[in-house]
């Protein structure tokens, strides 16, 4: 299964447009976004997938639920928990350093996908691949990651 994690698109669409048709190459069978969404046409230029949102700290919560809601994405407030492909996977936004911390430490997760830092980024926390996958805006260059599960291999892509 091969998942697209995208992160800070900060309702810029035609960054974000850029980047549907980058995860429309490696045919990506779902999509995360770690946060910084910014408008709810961000939510639905990623519906041709299964997408999972968090909110960042620039987001409007009603507003990224409304549109998950309208375009069968799935809204998961601050923090989501997925089971993928047989992993544990956490997506957050990373704004919160001390959740971050604390859910990368508790070798819960195989994967956490976080955004924030503008800064793209992949390393190993004892079992844990810890991943940022960069961002669409405010980025040189922008970028994405493309994960193939269950072998959690990591590629960050320049949009």
């Amino acid at each position: 299964m091969r998942l697209g994690i995208v992160s800070d698109t900060h309702g810029h669409v035609p960054y974000a447009a850029d980047a549907v048709g980058m995860l429309d190459q490696f045919d990506v069978a779902a999509v995360l976004h770690c946060g910084d969404v910014g408008s709810g046409e961000i939510v639905r230029l990623f519906s041709k997938w299964p997408s999972h949102f968090v909110l960042g700290n620039v987001d409007h919560g009603p507003t990224i639920r409304a549109a998950a809601a309208e375009w069968g994405a799935t809204f998961h407030g601050t923090f989501a928990s997925l089971s993928l492909a047989g992993l544990r996977i956490a997506v957050l936004h990373g704004d919160d350093t001390r959740r971050l911390a604390e859910t990368v430490r508790s070798g819960e997760y195989a994967l956490v996908c976080h955004g924030h830092t503008h800064v793209a980024g992949r390393r190993l926390e004892g079992k844990t691949v810890v991943l940022n996958p960069g961002a669409l805006y405010r980025a040189t260059p922008h970028t994405l990651a493309i994960v193939e599960l269950p072998t959690l291999e990591t590629q960050i892509i320049a949009v």
